[in-house]
């Protein structure tokens, strides 16, 4: 029992990660790209770094919604039917 907890805690952080990771890895080259440029340039604008870190990152949530929806509705349903396991 407490063995399949722990693996359900697992999989939860591994799914949340999983999920998070295309939008944290757009915004963290996107920002390194900005500062690259405002570093070559010295323009030290604030708004420029977070303008388009979030039409990037709005761009890949946009474009990666089918695949985590499904990875959501998998691990879903593995909770779900799950469920009996832990009633016991």
């Amino acid at each position: 029992m407490e063995a399949k907890l722990v693996s359900l805690g697992i999989e939860t952080f591994k799914i949340a990660l999983l999920l998070a990771l295309p939008g944290l890895l757009v915004g963290m080259f996107i920002g390194l790209a900005v500062s690259i440029f405002q570093a070559t340039t010295q323009i030290n604008e604030m708004t420029l770094s977070f303008i388009p870190k979030i039409i990037g990152v709005v761009i890949v949530v946009i474009l990666t919604m089918p695949w985590m929806l499904n990875a959501m509705t998998d691990f879903s349903l593995n909770i779900f039917n799950m469920i009996p396991d832990f009633i016991e």
